[in-house]
């Protein structure tokens, strides 16, 4: 008698412990359209770090080109972070929305 299991016997057991419990085992809820929650997260993360970075960097060169070094470089920096938080709440808009639509179709 061998020692590995018989794959065949242990779909057929996996099977009848399904019909048994009456119920399939519950997806998973941790993921919007394929992406886990911590790659939503870094995705949002790096959208407010590039519009303040894109804000700082517009602004550094027209302090460079105007020889006004803090001004601009400020008043760009708030631009830039303003846009990536815009930017972070469309994106959660987004995903609610989607995650919203694939709980209405799984409801009907």
């Amino acid at each position: 008698m061998s020692s590995d299991p018989d794959p065949d016997r242990l779909r057929a057991l996996e099977e009848r412990l399904k019909k048994v419990k009456g119920q399939e085992p519950p997806p998973k809820t941790n993921t919007v359209k394929g992406f886990s929650q911590g790659e939503v997260a870094w995705r949002m993360v790096i959208e407010l770090v590039t519009g303040m970075l894109l804000g700082m960097g517009i602004g550094y060169g027209l302090d460079v080109l105007f020889g006004t070094l803090p001004i601009f470089l400020i008043i760009f920096s708030l631009f830039g972070f303003a846009a990536g938080i815009k930017t972070m709440l469309g994106s959660a808009r987004q995903l609610a929305k989607t995650a919203a639509d694939k709980a209405e179709k799984k409801g009907d």
